[in-house]
């Protein structure tokens, strides 16, 4: 059993037959989950294998480049998964990419149903899986708890329906709403617990932005030291060309227009983008109502003047995170 994986005892409950389907469903996203921050830009999804109510095998998508969920699930079991169920959260794939077409083992190990909760906006796969399914004859139920499922993957569908990376505005501000004091002098807003929630979130997520100025200003690391964990591509906005010594290791865009930028990160297969600032550059993509997520840190002390935060956009309270 992978280390990221619970093990699933077999329950003796008695549920419906959609009860019963929207149990595993959400066992699929519990798996899922365990990929954030290795699998981009593939979705995060998982599967379960069961037959006679019982689970015989469950998988997730562990890293980019590796198996999919489903074949891990496949292949990891021992027992026999002829004329099972299967339960996954996004359509199987039936393309040759990385690794070989998932819709085409399920048919090969001859699986009886498969349930499934969103489809794949990839035009390589985009229907073809669900065909290759149901015309081997398996049984194919579709969106089951399907908002979930776009919740669990909204970095995904962004992504691929947006053609650019879904977009977390960040920065950290005094008790009274200022990002920095009037004053020149060394300041600190976080507390060390919010410091390290700052680093888990770079693990999560696949590249972080700031502007040239906060690039002369703060020498910023942008790193997730404080915690285990990946090392998201940096990325410096530099419209007026100040910069010449930004290290390799950092992506130097001198894009006039953040439409540009999208593109280029798109390009790039960028997912997921946190914009940490500064003040200008927080404000240009609030004006042109480029974000999905705002996460602000709330210190406990008043400057009383200073460099004011940016007004929080209009969002949805789920996608609003203020962390004290």
């Amino acid at each position: 059993m992978s280390k990221y994986e619970i093990n699933v005892v077999n329950l003796q409950i008695e549920m419906t037959p959609k009860e019963t389907d929207i149990f595993y469903m959400r066992r699929c996203f519990q798996l899922a989950s365990c990929g954030m921050g290795r699998t981009a830009p593939n979705p995060l999804v998982g599967c379960v294998i069961v037959k006679d109510g019982k689970v015989l095998s469950e998988g997730f998508h562990q890293q980019y480049g590796g198996f999919h969920a489903e074949r891990n699930a496949i292949l990891k079991s021992k027992l026999d998964i002829q004329n099972s169920d299967l339960y996954v959260n996004l359509e199987p794939c039936s393309h040759y990419g990385k690794t070989p077409p998932c819709a085409d083992l399920i048919v090969e190990k001859g699986i009886r149903r498969v349930v499934c909760c969103n489809d794949d906006p990839n035009p390589l796969v985009a229907g073809n899986g669900f065909a290759k399914l149901e015309a081997a004859g398996i049984e194919v139920e579709h969106h089951l708890l399907e908002d979930e499922g776009r919740e669990l993957n909204r970095r995904f569908f962004t992504f691929m329906e947006k053609r650019r990376p879904y977009i977390i505005l960040k920065w950290a501000e005094s008790a009274d709403g200022y990002m920095a004091p009037a004053e020149r002098r060394d300041y600190w807003i976080s507390s060390a617990f919010q410091t390290r929630m700052s680093h888990r979130l770079r693990t999560t997520e696949a590249a972080i932005l700031v502007g040239s100025q906060t690039f002369i200003d703060d020498h910023p690391q942008l790193t997730p030291r404080l915690v285990a964990g990946r090392q998201p591509l940096r990325v410096v906005l530099d419209r007026r060309g100040r910069l010449h010594d930004v290290s390799a290791d950092w992506l130097h865009l001198g894009c006039q227009s953040l439409d540009d930028v999208m593109g280029v990160l798109f390009d790039r297969k960028i997912q997921s983008l946190i914009v940490e600032g500064g003040r200008q550059v927080l404000d240009a993509f609030i004006a042109e109502g480029l974000y999905d997520e705002v996460v602000v840190f709330r210190g406990n002390t008043n400057y009383g003047c200073g460099l004011k935060a940016p007004a929080v956009p209009l969002i949805a309270p789920n996608r609003l995170h203020i962390i004290y």
